[in-house]
């Protein structure tokens, strides 16, 4: 588990729910690696904000890219070699705001990518602004009578876009977060992680453990998935749908790894001119 640290500071705020994200992820890889998944084929992505940090704290490969376009760089590096286990990280902010069109498509193409969306319902880095989920009369630096915008209930839009693996989860509950990381890093397609995480400046701990419930069974149709989502409430956790579709680099190109498998040079300059000259 330490080996997966890297000596870069860590400059989340303490008692940041982003660390359980970080402690619950260096528990589930070496669990992963049991299970037959080799450490250098999983590789991770971020967007910006407090989330995409970690992305400097874990020692696992990857690329730190541009606000909102961490799951189109996933989607990049999936279907460039679909032997890797992507995962991408984002804020709710990130995914669900400036990245909402990636994070949409990436769903609808089935994507056999990882999502974990760290959810404060803040733009925490930034000092405070509303976010697509933040609860609607929160008042903070942006909203100071209170946000009279209705937030993004992210299970069910994730349901009607076409993800195949969704869950929510707390960053105070460990052992339920590792495990169904797992679970959706082992799922064959797109998986979404929604991961309720207090940013203390603006939340506290209680707030949310108060409140946090777990499903008593996994929903067994999108019907009924899409019921639970809509009727219970934003603090409720558990797998809310689980199934199989194809994935998209599959209906893409099969089996092909077009990095593994692709042609030399030569080849590539004889079929160039077969398809030139005939």
């Amino acid at each position: 588990m330490e080996n997966l640290k890297t000596n870069a500071e860590i400059t989340w705020c303490p008692g940041c729910g982003n660390f359980g994200i970080f402690t619950a992820l260096r528990n589930a890889i070496p669990k992963l690696e049991a299970k037959g998944i080799n450490r250098k084929d999983i590789v991770i992505t971020a967007g910006i904000g407090c989330h995409a940090k970690i992305f400097d704290y874990l020692n696992l490969s990857g690329l730190y890219g541009l606000h909102g376009r961490n799951s189109s760089n996933a989607e990049g590096m999936k279907i460039a070699n679909p032997d890797l286990k992507i995962i991408t990280f984002s804020g709710d902010g990130n995914g669900l705001g400036e990245g909402l069109a990636h994070t949409i498509f990436a769903a609808k193409r089935n994507q056999d990518i990882t999502m974990i969306l760290h959810n404060n319902s803040v733009y925490a880095l930034t000092t405070g602004q509303y976010s697509p989920l933040t609860e609607k009369g929160w008042k903070g630096p942006s909203t100071p009578g209170g946000s009279f915008e209705t937030p993004f209930n992210a299970i069910s839009l994730m349901l009607e876009v076409g993800a195949t693996f969704i869950a929510r989860t707390f960053a105070g509950e460990i052992t339920h977060l590792t495990d169904v990381l797992i679970q959706a890093i082992e799922h064959k397609g797109f998986s979404f992680i929604e991961v309720l995480q207090p940013a203390v400046p603006y939340h506290s701990w209680n707030e949310y453990r108060e409140k946090v419930e777990f499903l008593e069974k996994l929903p067994e149709t999108y019907e009924e998935a899409m019921k639970t989502a809509k009727n219970k409430h934003r603090y409720t956790l558990g797998v809310f749908y689980k199934t199989q579709r194809p994935v998209y680099h599959e209906g893409l190109y099969g089996d092909h790894n077009p990095l593994t498998k692709r042609l030399s040079r030569n080849d590539r300059i004889t079929k160039i001119k077969q398809i030139l000259f005939g």
